[in-house]
């Protein structure tokens, strides 16, 4: 008689961590969790939701200026830029070994990262055209879209520099670190004509030059040209010196993450000080990799990091919604459970109460929509190349607009933002619609 096999958790770990190439670099798939993570704790914690004033997009940074700093730690972002670095180095190069043309690598990347972003549109289109036909103030779709929409400014961002990425690596395999000088040097310049004119707009180019010279640094890492503690202390200290230079003689704030109360902020649009920030955060990361390396041979804890990464997209792009719809469930119902003051002392402690709560719905959110991440195998010839190329500048200008305004204005329901990257991902054929959503 034959006896079941129960799959144990300790069981799986040990599978998952031997069917791991020896060759992968498992730093990369830590940092690029514990980035998004971060990301996600951070946003939860400085939305203020006072069952009186309602939400506050950036309430606690907006009144304790004693957290500016701390941003310094939870703006993370340019690290997730470094892996993302390291990881499009390490794919195209491959598909230059395979001998994959440029429009089937960036197909494929388009649809790793746009195919999750397509039910998050649908669903906010929905809503708001129902709640705007139902009666709601236009005022708050705008703020509730706008809310839930931030995340997708840095997947806007992001896939900017996927496109550029293949003749960002020629100049780095050319130029190497100088090609990271002269990028965040023209950032500089754009940064100072920008703050002179006092016009936010002409500092939009740094979302391509900033995000694209940090990327180079990803390509430094994956190349060997940090190795050794010596040249990971040297770029933390490039980067520590100036981000003090720029915030304590320059005219930028001390908040790594935009303040309502700043004049300047330091993300939207992105300033030089994120390159520098950038430098900082990955000199000293980096010299963790050794012991990180050894710690995520251990079995559990490799699971963990491969089972977050499998949703990671899903995560990241649904965390704002959950805290904006459970936000506006409970002051309808009374303000129940948002009894505490923001920053007062209570508030505080409950803290981790409130983020648990978030975390199980955006949980439930992430086994709705998490299979997005699943699209299945692609093996279509190669597109012509304006598809893919077309269907990235759809995606990003709908989504730089949404991430900035929303969804919803003062005249009702902007369809076309949300079309704009709904159109680019299936007319342009990202999308498989024969016998697939994906």
């Amino acid at each position: 008689m034959m006896r079941s096999v129960t799959t144990t958790p300790q069981t799986r770990a040990q599978k998952v961590d031997a069917a791991t190439p020896a060759t992968r670099n498992r730093v990369v798939d830590l940092l690029r969790a514990a980035a998004i993570t971060v990301v996600v704790l951070g946003h939860w914690t400085i939305v203020a939701v006072d069952a009186d004033g309602g939400i506050s997009p950036h309430g606690v940074l907006d009144a304790a200026r004693w957290t500016h700093p701390l941003t310094w730690v939870f703006q993370v972002m340019p690290i997730f830029f470094l892996v993302g670095g390291y990881s499009n180095a390490l794919s195209w190069r491959s598909a230059r070994r395979q001998d994959i043309g440029y429009a089937a690598w960036l197909r494929t990347r388009l649809r790793r990262l746009g195919i999750p972003l397509l039910p998050l549109l649908v669903v906010w289109l929905l809503v708001s055209a129902i709640a705007l036909a139902a009666g709601a103030p236009t005022a708050a779709l705008q703020l509730a879209t706008q809310m839930a929409l931030v995340p997708t400014w840095f997947l806007a961002a992001y896939l900017l520099v996927i496109v550029i990425a293949p003749p960002l690596l020629v100049l780095w395999e050319r130029w190497g670190w100088w090609s990271v000088v002269v990028g965040v040097a023209l950032a500089g310049l754009v940064d100072a004509v920008s703050i002179a004119a006092h016009r936010p707009l002409l500092g939009y180019p740094n979302y391509v030059l900033v995000w694209a010279s940090f990327h180079l640094v990803g390509f430094a890492w994956l190349d060997g040209r940090l190795a050794g503690s010596g040249r990971r202390l040297a770029l933390a200290g490039i980067g520590a010196v100036g981000l003090g230079v720029l915030v304590g003689i320059g005219p930028y704030p001390i908040s790594m993450i935009t303040a309502g109360s700043e004049e300047i902020s330091n993300s939207s649009p992105t300033r030089v000080t994120m390159a520098f920030l950038g430098m900082l955060q990955a000199g000293l990361v980096l010299l963790a990799e050794r012991p990180l390396t050894s710690w995520l041979r251990r079995p559990r804890v490799w699971l963990v990091t491969v089972l977050v990464n499998q949703r990671i997209m899903t995560w990241f792009l649904w965390h704002l919604t959950a805290l904006v719809g459970l936000s506006h469930l409970l002051l309808a119902l009374g303000g129940i459970g948002l009894g505490p003051t923001p920053l007062s002392g209570l508030w505080w402690a409950t803290r981790p109460l409130w983020a648990l709560v978030l975390l199980a719905v955006t949980a439930a959110l992430v086994l709705v929509f998490g299979r997005f991440e699943d699209p299945r195998a692609d093996d279509r010839p190669a597109p012509p190349l304006w598809q893919p190329v077309l269907a990235a500048v759809l995606v990003c200008a709908g989504l730089a607009v949404m991430a900035d305004a929303g969804m919803v204005g003062p005249g009702g329901l902007n369809w076309i933002w949300p079309l704009l990257p709904l159109l680019g991902m299936v007319a342009c054929g990202v999308v498989r619609l024969r016998g697939s959503t994906a």
